[in-house]
């Protein structure tokens, strides 16, 4: 447990929610059939949200309500915001930089002060984290689009989970909570702005099935075989080799499988000859005894 919280001077706090609302009430004035409350609402949840979301989760009253300036700043910079866009797009490099330190700024109270109620290092990553990222996760979830978290795009919750397990770290290295929380700002902003330079983000999720993978390993093993000796003796179902070939990941290989699975499907069963001494045995009603001796078949 904590003795302290990281406090930042409500000047700067103010600062911080105030950029969020920007950026809200910009990214909402992009799409139609919304009015002016609408676009101002919005813009407010963006400001406050992570603040809200975090003492939420804290049991705590949200810190927007403790103060009228809160509520008051978020409204005035969510009609700045839906006013003033052409503008604010010329100082988008400042915006976006202020914007860096207040997500790092956020992550550093939201984790000192889950750590000051004596939550666990991990919980109190997860409040830290939520607190960074909660007002672009309420935008999305009012717009009723997919949520930019959820998606592949530059660093953003990632940039806050690194800067705020440095700073739960360094506090357990006996750094003090303003020398550490300062470090984690300063590495989630720095971070942050990188992914926005470079165009960092994590890998795309890609379902790779095991399953799937080993049955096209069999099927290749068939097609070597089949073309080495002419005949396919693995025990492998020929319907699954038709349904391989109507896969497009699977390729050019496989349809040709595919395609040699039903002509041999179709195909007419080779002809089963009898055996030759089956019309040599005596028919029903014959009696065997009554056979010449030249033609009886023990």
């Amino acid at each position: 447990m904590l003795d302290q919280t990281f406090q930042t001077p409500l000047p700067i706090d103010l600062i911080a929610v105030g950029v969020g609302s920007l950026q809200g009430a910009l990214f909402a004035a992009g799409f139609k059939r919304i009015d002016l409350l609408g676009v101002a609402i919005i813009g407010i949840a963006s400001g406050i949200g992570g603040g809200f979301l975090r003492d939420i989760l804290l049991g705590v009253t949200p810190a927007a309500f403790s103060d009228n300036l809160y509520l008051v700043v978020a409204t005035l910079a969510a009609f700045v915001g839906m006013l003033l866009p052409r503008l604010l797009q010329k100082v988008d490099p400042v915006i976006t930089v202020l914007d860096a330190l207040s997500i790092g700024m956020f992550g550093a109270i939201g984790t000192t002060k889950a750590l000051a109620m004596g939550m666990p290092v991990v919980p109190a990553l997860f409040i830290g984290t939520v607190s960074a990222v909660g007002g672009g996760v309420l935008r999305d979830v009012m717009l009723n689009i997919p949520i930019a978290l959820m998606h592949v795009g530059s660093l953003y919750a990632v940039a806050s989970l690194v800067g705020v397990s440095i700073l739960a770290l360094l506090l357990a290295l006996g750094v003090p909570v303003v020398a550490a929380s300062i470090v984690c700002v300063a590495v989630t902003a720095v971070l942050r702005l990188l992914a926005v330079r470079f165009g960092w983000s994590l890998p795309e999720q890609r379902a790779l099935s095991r399953i799937q993978l080993r049955r096209q390993r069999q099927v290749e093993q068939v097609i070597e075989e089949a073309l080495t000796t002419g005949a396919i003796t693995l025990p492998l179902d020929l319907a699954d080799l038709a349904d391989l070939a109507d896969d497009d990941d699977f390729g050019a290989a496989g349809a040709g499988a595919g395609e040699a699975a039903r002509h041999r499907s179709t195909a007419p069963s080779p002809e089963v000859r009898p055996d030759p001494l089956w019309d040599m045995r005596p028919g029903p009603g014959e009696d065997p005894k009554e056979c010449p001796p030249e033609e009886r078949r023990d």
